[in-house]
């Protein structure tokens, strides 16, 4: 069986997009029948041009939530010989929830244009069928062996952990008020931020610890809480749980608002909480802080789920069947 060119073109090799819909199946595609390459979208002109020039070599292109104007797509497409476009975010508005013509426009031609469209969760699927039929829903997943690893966890604090970037920031921001008062009635209390940024807290105690991806499955296994707040707009629906799933990889119960694909990953009262209100927020924290018991229970039942639904090895055969469909059914029994 010859193998295919398959070439993922996304912002950075680092943006987590990359690496955990692209990057992660590389192996998986090799066993496929694949040959998986990738290529970081640069703004300069001779990066267009070798960016255009692999873009030929390929027998498949997938743009990973990136958009162009109007005469670079236009190349982009004409030298694409099967385009796939995939999202995990809401791209097609501004990050505060807000409209955006310019985004709108931009999405909506790569939508028409491309042969497939791989979305990240329901919402995006249901908005980008508007544009293509073409849509499958190829959940962002994960290896949950990486956070298979044995860590102490702290035996004078309980800590919150938080997993994310200064793009997000204001999410955890907007939750201290929240989170504060609990310091309150339990002082082992602790927020653990693992990104680039601190955040300090009269109230609460909070350490920062910075991310880098050889140390950010110990910096969460070695926690007691995973928290995700978010408030419910356009955008944050297009949101793919990533930072869920993380938590629940490493054991983990979560504490998350139930807003984009958190309110089906997280299951209420199984593998955590959700929490819409801060009432609901100090409810499920209190009670997880209360019970070490239930925090285990919780935390096994979400790392379960996630081998069972959410891992690589379960995921790609749906993108195995999306891309025999390019081709004609059976290209990818290899795996």
């Amino acid at each position: 069986m010859n193998s295919k060119s398959i070439l993922f073109v996304s912002k950075g090799e680092n943006a987590p997009s990359t690496r955990y819909r692209s990057l992660a199946y590389f192996n998986a595609l090799r066993m496929g029948g694949w040959h998986p390459r990738h290529i970081t979208a640069h703004d300069d002109p001779l990066s267009r041009v070798e960016l255009l020039r692999q873009v030929v070599r390929a027998d498949v292109a997938i743009v990973l939530r990136k958009t162009f104007n109007v005469t670079f797509f236009y190349l982009l497409n004409l030298c694409a010989k099967r385009l796939i476009f995939d999202l995990d975010d809401a791209i097609f508005c501004r990050s505060d929830g807000y409209s955006s013509r310019t985004r709108q426009n931009r999405f909506a031609r790569i939508a028409r244009r491309c042969q497939q469209i791989w979305a990240g969760n329901t919402y995006l699927a249901e908005t980008a069928q508007q544009y293509n039929p073409a849509v499958t829903i190829l959940p962002t997943s994960l290896e949950p062996g990486k956070y298979a690893i044995k860590t102490e966890k702290s035996k004078d604090y309980i800590d919150l952990v938080w997993i994310g970037s200064s793009s997000t920031q204001k999410y955890l921001r907007g939750a201290l008020p929240a989170l504060e008062p609990l310091a309150k009635t339990f002082p082992v209390l602790r927020l653990k931020i693992v990104a680039d940024f601190d955040l300090p807290s009269e109230y609460l105690h909070t350490v920062a610890v910075p991310w880098s991806e050889e140390k950010e499955s110990g910096a969460l296994t070695s926690s007691h809480i995973g928290i995700a707040p978010m408030p419910d707009n356009p955008w944050t629906r297009g949101k793919c749980g990533l930072k869920v799933l993380q938590y629940m990889a490493a054991g983990l119960p979560v504490v998350s608002s139930p807003v984009g694909a958190n309110r089906q990953i997280v299951e209420h009262g199984f593998t955590g909480f959700h929490a819409d209100s801060p009432e609901a927020w100090q409810s499920a924290i209190q009670r997880l802080v209360r019970d070490p018991n239930l925090r285990r229970v919780m935390g096994e039942a979400g790392r379960k789920r996630v081998m069972e639904e959410y891992s690589v090895d379960v995921t790609f055969p749906k993108m195995a069947a999306a891309l025999d469909t390019l081709f004609g059914k059976g290209f990818s029994k290899g795996y």
